[in-house]
């Protein structure tokens, strides 16, 4: 697994601004690479902003849309258009407004699919081994780029400390009992994400640094789960400096005065 960068901006909303453009950066020359390009969508503040970030400059249009897979990292077990659904907000802020391939839009399914929690988790295990290839060495696809939210209490997608789910070896696994409302989430675990190409962890506000710095440190990912959010290739930390504001200096890459 890597070592992670962490590149520091100055607020939330340049953080989110300069995410967006680094994943539009990273889709299109992996786009240009191999003819396609794979995304992984977290929900949360920033994440959301991020994707309106997406939405709001022209350089969008270099992505070729329809050759996108678009998966998640977690979502809630809630009916589909739910407000609090992560798919909801996706789309509100950037799905609807470009012209994505809509089989290539991977929705974890919610209650209303008729399926169980624990029934919607092995449905997403499938689809994501049907989308494994042989290069990518396991039952998910390696992902071009992860993003992930982190709560102050270190939890990335619906991993949270201490809680079976960060055992798991399964590709996506239901999530019971959750300390964040609400309790019920699908969630994909630490080997899935950390097969990814490149794992994103984007974070802003003094009420993550402590959660950061932990991160950032030889913290075990069971009591830490975004220690455990390395990528087989690159490792991002995107923070702002309020969230950055624990790490010890020199270790963040001031990005934007």
């Amino acid at each position: 697994m890597s070592v992670p960068t962490v590149v520091v901006h100055r607020d939330a909303d340049v953080l989110a601004k300069a995410v967006a453009a680094r994943i539009i950066t990273r889709l299109v020359d992996a786009q240009s690479a191999k003819g396609s390009a794979s995304l992984v969508l977290t929900g949360g503040t920033i994440g959301i902003a991020t994707l309106a970030a997406i939405r709001d400059t022209p350089a969008r249009d270099a992505v070729d849309w329809r050759r996108l897979d678009i998966w998640w990292g977690d979502e809630r077990f809630l009916p589909s258009g739910d407000p609090e659904r992560n798919e909801t907000g996706a789309r509100q802020a950037l799905l609807d407004h470009v012209d994505v391939d809509p089989s290539r839009v991977h929705v974890m399914a919610g209650p209303d699919s008729g399926l169980s929690a624990e029934e919607s988790a092995d449905a997403y295990a499938t689809e994501l081994a049907k989308a494994a290839r042989p290069e990518d060495h396991g039952p998910a696809p390696s992902f071009d780029v992860m993003l992930l939210g982190m709560g102050p209490d270190a939890h990335v997608a619906s991993l949270f400390p201490g809680m079976p789910a960060l055992y798991d070896t399964r590709p996506a696994v239901a999530v019971h009992g959750a300390p964040k409302p609400p309790p019920t989430r699908i969630t994909l675990t630490l080997p899935v994400i950390q097969g990814s190409r490149e794992v994103w962890v984007v974070a802003a506000g003094e009420e993550k640094s402590g959660a950061v710095r932990l991160a950032l440190e030889e913290s075990g990912p069971v009591q830490v789960p975004a220690a455990g959010a390395r990528a087989r290739g690159r490792t991002l930390f995107l923070l702002d400096r309020a969230a950055a504001s624990k790490i010890p200096p020199g270790l963040g890459r001031i990005a934007s005065p």
